[in-house]
């Protein structure tokens, strides 16, 4: 204990330590323990970049949904061949065959 007295004086006796300690703390508490660090600033400039990823990709939908709205809207062959390819529909004088690739089930049905 008493070590830790002498140091403490000896701290105290240089007036310019005492300045020099408190900035050190007050870099080291605002640099990566305040709510306000660098480490926080770090972490949100990361996810605004994500932010940004997001926007740019839902852009790109967007613009592919308008395209394919006016494409729509602008051709009644393109509305049939959405609904030949995903809704499975067929003219009055055609036949759809649906080919899978599912593996047949090998177990045995109970009687």
């Amino acid at each position: 204990m008493k070590k830790l007295k002498n140091i403490w004086i000896t701290i105290c006796a240089i007036p310019a330590l005492k300045y020099i300690l408190v900035t050190v703390f007050a870099v080291v508490f605002i640099g990566f323990l305040d709510e306000n660090s660098v480490w926080h600033h770090y972490k949100n400039v990361r996810y605004i970049s994500e932010l940004q990823d997001e926007i740019t990709l839902y852009n790109e939908r967007h613009r592919d949904a308008l395209s394919q709205i006016r494409q729509l809207d602008a051709s009644p062959k393109a509305i049939e061949k959405i609904a030949r390819e995903r809704y499975f529909m067929k003219a009055d004088d055609e036949d759809i065959f649906v080919l899978s690739d599912d593996q047949p089930s090998t177990a045995m049905p109970e009687p």
